[in-house]
């Protein structure tokens, strides 16, 4: 898909909605300085342009029951087609895994992983990652302290 160029208004709608994606589309419109209707417009084109991929819930996770949060860097054996492969996709449908990155550097993949304790990371770590085929090793960083998430696309 080709990269959509910007303009301002979209980059202010964009910054409102990252703020509050529950706002009306009426109080969109007013805070970015137009109608209703193109704002509806210009929010469904950000849409189907796929730069607005989504709208979710930000929970937290410590006053969910996740005290446990680490950030985990895996490296594979070997970049075989069928491990990487088998490794996103399971990846992906592991609860405990809120974010998933294929780096460069040491580990080939960069994990955001909560549970609700360490205990519950352990089961995590012995009956799903390190059965995983293809595993060469992995290290964990355990998180001390949220100081900034879900960051905002500058306006």
């Amino acid at each position: 898909m080709a990269k959509l160029e910007l303009s301002a208004q979209d980059s202010k709608l964009l910054a409102l909605l990252q703020s509050d994606a529950r706002i009306s589309n009426q109080d969109l419109a007013e805070k970015a300085g137009m109608s209703a209707s193109a704002c509806w417009r210009r929010v469904r084109m950000l849409e189907d342009a796929g730069v607005i991929s989504g709208y979710m819930a930000l929970v937290d996770t410590a006053r969910a029951g996740f005290g446990f949060s680490a950030i985990v860097h895996v490296a594979l054996v070997r970049h075989e087609a069928d491990h990487v492969s088998n490794f996103i996709a399971r990846v992906v449908q592991q609860p405990e895994v809120l974010e998933c990155f294929s780096t460069t550097g040491e580990a080939d993949y960069h994990l955001r992983v909560v549970c609700r304790d360490k205990d519950d990371y352990n089961v995590f770590l012995e009956q799903f990652l390190f059965r995983l085929p293809g595993i060469a090793h992995v290290r964990t960083n355990l998180v001390l302290k949220e100081i900034k998430l879900h960051g905002k696309v500058p306006a």
